[in-house]
C-alpha cells in the first residue's frame, strides 16, 4: 500500500481497515483524504489476500463530512464546468467505486456520519455503529444545495424517513437507524471495532467468488429498480442548485454561519 497522510491502513489477515485521518478536524473529508481513501480501495480490490474491507474513522467520529474549511479557501472561485468536474471525480465517482467493489464492504461508524460521511458510510454494504453514533445532511437548510451529490437516502431508509431526514436536516440516532433498517447493528462504542471485526472475518470465511457473485446479484436488484439512473439523475440536480438564488445568499453568507445553522439543525437526536 502506499503511503498515506489522512487515512489510516490497517491489515487485519484478509480484512483490511481503511481510516479516516483526521481526528482533529473531525474526519472532515478533504481532497487528499478522499483520493487517499479511493487510491486504497483501488489497491484492496486489486489484491486477491484482501476479502472484506472495513471503512471506519480514528478518533471520537466517523466523519463531519466534506471539509467546508478547503472548499472556501480553495474551490469557492469555481465555475460550473470546475465545480461539476471536481464533484462527479470525487464525490459520485469515488462513492459508486464503493457501492461496486466486489468485496463486501463494512462501515464502522461512530460519533459523527454527517452529509459526505454519510455518503461514504452508506454506499458500504453494512453498518455497524456504536450506540452514540448519529447521521445527519442539513445541507438543504444549512446550504441550499440539494442533499448531497449521492442521494443514496431512500434507498437505505426508506422514501418517507428520508423526506423527513433531508427536509429537517435532523439528527438520526443509532437506534432509530436500526429500526428502520439502515444499520445492521448498533453495540456500545467500547465494543464497536470488534463486533466490527468480528462480523467481518465471519464473511471472510465465505467462498469469495460466491461472495462477489451475491454481491453483484443484491447490487442488481437495485440497478433494475432504477438505482443507478436515480443517482446520476440527482448529481445533475445538486449541480444546479448550486446556481439558485438561494445558494448564492448562502454562500455570501459564509462558511461560520453555514456551520452554525447545520450545528443547529442536528441537535436533538432521537
Amino acid at each position: 500500500m502506499a503511503t498515506t497522510t489522512e487515512i489510516a491502513i490497517e491489515r487485519h489477515g484478509a480484512v483490511l481497515r481503511l481510516l479516516h485521518d483526521r481526528p482533529e478536524a473531525r474526519n472532515a473529508e478533504s481532497q487528499t483524504l478522499l483520493d487517499e481513501l479511493d487510491a486504497a480501495l483501488r489497491e484492496a480490490i486489486a489484491d486477491e489476500t484482501v476479502r472484506v474491507i472495513v471503512i471506519g474513522g480514528r478518533g471520537d467520529h466517523f466523519s463531519a463530512g466534506h471539509d467546508l474549511k478547503e472548499a472556501a479557501a480553495r474551490r469557492a472561485g469555481f465555475g460550473v464546468e470546475e465545480r461539476w468536474a471536481y464533484e462527479e471525480i470525487r464525490y459520485l465517482d469515488y462513492a459508486l467505486r464503493i457501492w461496486d467493489c466486489p468485496k463486501p464492504t463494512i462501515a464502522e461508524v461512530k460519533g459523527a456520519c454527517i452529509a459526505g460521511g454519510f455518503m461514504v458510510a452508506n454506499m458500504c454494504d453494512l453498518i455497524v455503529a456504536s450506540d452514540d453514533a448519529f447521521f445527519a445532511d442539513p445541507v438543504c437548510r444549512t446550504l441550499a444545495a440539494a442533499a448531497v451529490e449521492v442521494l443514496v437516502h431512500p434507498w437505505v431508509m426508506g422514501l418517507r424517513a428520508a423526506k423527513e431526514f433531508l427536509f429537517t436536516g435532523r439528527r438520526l440516532g443509532a437506534e432509530e437507524a436500526l429500526r428502520i433498517g439502515m444499520v445492521n447493528r448498533v453495540v456500545p462504542r467500547a465494543e464497536l471495532e470488534a463486533a466490527t471485526m468480528a462480523l467481518a472475518q465471519g464473511i471472510a470465511e465465505a467462498p469469495p467468488f460466491a461472495l462477489r457473485l451475491t454481491k453483484r446479484s443484491l447490487n442488481r436488484t437495485l440497478d433494475i429498480q432504477g438505482f443507478r439512473a436515480a443517482i446520476a439523475a440527482h448529481f445533475d440536480t445538486h449541480q444546479l442548485s448550486h446556481m439558485s438564488d438561494e445558494f448564492r445568499r448562502a454562500r455570501e453568507a459564509g462558511l461560520a454561519g453555514a456551520i452554525a445553522r447545520g450545528k443547529a439543525a442536528t441537535t436533538g437526536a432521537r
